[in-house]
């Protein structure tokens, strides 16, 4: 197991480092260097003032340096600008053109440094910070709806395959799968929050569910977001389910006399939720960028918010902490559903 694990973390980490560089790479084409001189500067500036700009901060040099700087393993630029300034990349704008005495030379992810987001005007780590906990809290309620819930329908409609009460939750199970999380969040708003039906049950807004989460208001994007998933989860681990109950263990279990509950509970349900479980786990990379239109339509600001207002306003800064964050919940829920992938089925051998 410990060299499986090894291996696992070294294959993740340079997943990450070749995801991280085509992210960056991609942040740094000169249409958006550009974007980026002329929204920090001024949207008249010519072509070889944009350069200028560019060059007097660090944007000129070779890209493979510039991830190395942004990673944090090779130090921070110091350049000389056309109109005299002395800037550097860890110390700001330097007094006399001298790099003080406490001056950093390494100034990257691997030390902390994330950078300065030009939109929210604040660190990129305590923006991501505040953000991913806003989203947590929505994702652990979502998982709290949508997990028990959608193994409930599956397992019900599993156990009798080609029942009327498999048939019905099947239907409902891709019926919620196939609708799209705009629609039900907008049809929610319509008919809980709005004067259209009298009903005004919840808040059409969860933006106060930001300080202060209640049932008023957290609980239309906490469903929105459930029923979408929940049916696809719900439709694995019905699959599952009638699977392993036409296996010949539960024949003779049933031959043998053993009542239909145990039969459920003690010998179909775990082999059952060997699949669900691999669904289930990635679901966390899902809900933390798939948010992005339920936090959007009801004006919850978080990661996947975060993630819109980065791209849409070109902050290059804050869009690779986005990234950075998003690549490694990928990683490490993946490296989780491996793990609990060998637990659960014993059959399967780490060597």
């Amino acid at each position: 197991m410990a060299f499986f694990l090894l291996r696992r973390i070294g294959t993740m980490l340079l997943t990450a480092l070749c995801l991280t560089f085509i992210v960056f790479w991609l942040t740094n084409l000169a249409p958006n260097l550009e974007k980026l001189a002329k929204n920090q500067g001024n949207v008249r500036m010519t072509d070889e003032q944009v350069a200028s700009f560019l060059q007097d901060r660090g944007y000129g040099q070779p890209l493979p340096l510039k991830y190395a700087q942004w990673l944090g393993v090779a130090p921070g630029w110091v350049i000389e600008g056309r109109d005299g300034t002395v800037r550097s990349r860890c110390n700001g704008v330097l007094e006399n053109g001298v790099l003080p005495d406490d001056a950093r030379s390494f100034c990257g992810v691997l030390q902390g440094d994330w950078g300065y987001s030009t939109v929210f005007q604040d660190g990129v780590g305590s923006i991501i910070a505040t953000r991913l906990g806003l989203t947590g809290k929505l994702m652990f309620w979502v998982m709290m709806v949508m997990v028990p819930g959608a193994l409930i329908i599956g397992v019900l409609a599993g156990m009798r395959e080609g029942s009327r009460t498999d048939r019905s939750l099947s239907t409902v199970s891709i019926i919620t799968t196939a609708t799209p999380e705009y629609v039900s969040g907008v049809v929610f708003i319509a008919v809980f929050a709005s004067t259209a039906f009298g009903l005004r049950w919840f808040n059409g807004s969860a933006t106060s569910a930001m300080e202060d989460a209640t049932f008023e208001n957290f609980t239309l994007p906490v469903m929105t977001i459930a029923l979408y998933g929940m049916g696809y989860i719900a439709r694995m681990t019905r699959a599952s389910m009638a699977e392993v109950m036409t296996a010949q263990y539960i024949r003779t279990a049933r031959l043998k006399g053993v009542s239909f509950p145990n039969i459920v509970m003690k010998h179909a349900l775990r082999n059952a939720l060997i699949a669900p479980f691999t669904v289930i786990m990635l679901q966390f990379p899902w809900l933390l960028n798939g948010v992005v239109i339920v936090e959007t339509l009801f004006n919850y600001k978080g990661f996947g918010w975060t993630l819109v207002q980065a791209a849409g306003n070109n902050d290059i800064e804050l869009l690779l902490g986005v990234s950075v964050v998003s690549v490694f919940v990928v990683l490490i829920t993946q490296l989780i559903s491996d793990i609990g992938y060998v637990y659960l089925n014993p059959r399967i051998s780490v060597s």
